[in-house]
């Protein structure tokens, strides 16, 4: 049966440094595009489905080229995730995923359909798309492959400089492919862990899958 999804969006331009825009933008023209496997256990991908195209900048990386974004996910925006959360909230401790950027260029690429396995993400957007790139989230906890999530879905369009928080462990989302070859979809994927679901419950065959940890 459909279940409700709920988002919250803070408007945090104003604490953003002056050309955040152009900073992100310069450090996602070197994200890592290419074809990726399907995630072990989060994917919620078709099952002729092996492969997406998508980009990804590390979290080395951000840390390094974008310091004061790190500063923002362990500072105010971790004092606005815990705005929306009744219980305690704490960043990742593992740097490796804590904070990334997700990258898409031209009609080719989207995000992959899945499930979270942490209870609370943030999404900072940072470019504009009023159509193509939007975040599609499921209602139907059983939904898989991208066809079906778009039958009852959720759709929340990207805005620069709006971070929004949701749980998504139970509702599978995806981001549809953008409407312009020379379109580029930008956006700070964050973790965030609660006392009832800390970082210790993270599936190790994700680890595995991303780092080669044994």
């Amino acid at each position: 049966m459909p279940t409700r999804f709920r988002w919250t969006t803070f408007d945090v331009n104003d604490l953003l440094p002056p050309r955040w825009r152009q900073d992100v933008a310069a450090l996602a023209a070197d994200a890592d595009c290419r074809m990726f496997p399907r995630t072990p256990v989060v994917s919620r991908e078709a099952a002729d489905v092996s492969h997406i195209s998508r980009g990804r900048v590390h979290a080395d990386r951000v840390r390094l080229r974008l310091p004061w974004l790190h500063e923002l996910y362990s500072g105010a925006f971790l004092e606005l995730a815990r705005e929306t959360w009744a219980e305690p909230v704490v960043t990742a401790r593992d740097a490796r995923y804590g904070l990334v950027l997700n990258v898409q260029r031209g009609t080719s690429m989207r995000f992959e359909c899945h499930v979270d396995s942490n209870p609370l993400t943030g999404l900072l957007f940072c470019t504009d798309h009023e159509a193509g790139g939007e975040l599609i989230v499921a209602r139907d906890p059983s939904a898989s492959g991208i066809a079906e999530v778009e039958r009852d879905c959720s759709v929340i369009r990207p805005h620069a400089g709006h971070l929004v928080f949701f749980d998504a462990r139970r509702h599978p989302h995806y981001a549809r492919s953008l409407l312009s070859e020379s379109g580029i979809r930008v956006l700070a994927d964050m973790n965030f862990y609660t006392g009832s679901c800390p970082e210790s419950t993270r599936p190790r065959e994700l680890n595995r899958h991303l780092y080669g940890d044994k």
